[in-house]
């Protein structure tokens, strides 16, 4: 069963511009009529999903629930239909973890671009994984433990975890040993599948430090902290790669001194890989994978 459309857009605009009268505003609508296809929705799906007061409106919690799950789908309708429009057929819908996008993938993405004009490519990012039966994307890169039942599963690259730092940092505080880390501020990613617990027991058995200055959910800001000067990040060579290289950010000890893993994956249905537009991008990222691995270099 399918909730009136209008309703759906209604609530999508009010809940993306949190108020009534700019919704109604931004439809075409008078305020009343607004409020009342938001009524409908709610009646229709037995539930409220705004919760109003003299401050203004938000969304409670069954709204949210909702609107994670209608709101890309009504972006993934307005893009076909755009593209339609506009004659776009070869459009592909990548998804990828935040960090990964902004940091490994863009840098790249332009020579992906260069090699295969006719794909219009569309990339988006969060560290929510993609519900591929709603359509929204053709392939997902996500970070983490792959634990993704009736989907096609692949490594993207082998990644080394290491303690990063600026020059400065290390010089200012005379970092030599894996001990001298336990006398610094030290800066956790708190999704990272390698934790400063699994470097210590590796390089500094016996010991692991107790606390930690700063504390992020990306590595996009564990990074950018570290090149402030705040502490040591432990953190993906491959993903620090352009603060490495413009000499932001260098290894605090031998970059062998590393833990190894692949927590990056490309996950899509099986079905998704027939597509033209999906193979080439598939086959490219390998190409990327590769050439990292020969050179030594991410």
């Amino acid at each position: 069963m399918l909730p009136p459309l209008p309703s759906l857009l209604a609530f999508e605009t009010i809940a993306r511009r949190r108020s009534f009268a700019l919704a109604a505003a931004e439809l075409h609508l008078t305020p009343s009529a607004v409020s009342h296809q938001v009524a409908r929705l709610e009646d229709f799906l037995g539930v409220k999903l705004f919760e109003r007061s003299s401050r203004g409106v938000k969304l409670s919690l069954a709204g949210e629930a909702y609107l994670q799950r209608v709101g890309g789908a009504l972006g993934a309708i307005s893009a076909a239909t755009d593209d339609m429009r506009q004659g776009v057929r070869n459009t592909l819908y990548v998804h990828a973890s935040p960090s990964f996008a902004s940091l490994w993938l863009m840098p790249r993405i332009g020579q992906f671009a260069q090699e295969h004009p006719g794909v219009s490519l569309f990339l988006s990012a969060s560290h929510l994984h993609s519900d591929f039966e709603l359509g929204q994307v053709d392939i997902d890169i996500r970070y983490g433990v792959p634990m993704w039942p009736n989907l096609v599963v692949k490594p993207v690259l082998v990644e080394e975890i290491l303690p990063l730092a600026s020059a400065a940092f290390i010089e200012r505080h005379q970092i030599r040993t894996p001990a001298d880390l336990l006398q610094v501020p030290l800066i956790q990613s708190t999704v990272s599948v390698v934790q400063w617990s699994d470097w210590f027991a590796k390089y500094h058995p016996g010991q692991k430090p107790d606390r930690f200055a700063l504390r992020f959910d990306r590595a996009l800001m564990a990074l950018d902290a570290a090149v402030q000067g705040l502490g040591v990040a432990l953190e993906s060579r491959v993903i620090g790669d352009g603060h490495v290289t413009a000499g932001r950010l260098k290894p605090v000890f031998d970059p062998t001194w590393s833990v190894q893993v692949q927590p990056h994956f490309v996950v899509y249905p099986e079905r998704h890989g027939y597509r033209p537009e999906v193979r080439l991008f598939l086959d490219w990222l390998g190409r990327q994978a590769d050439a990292a691995a020969l050179t030594g270099q991410p």
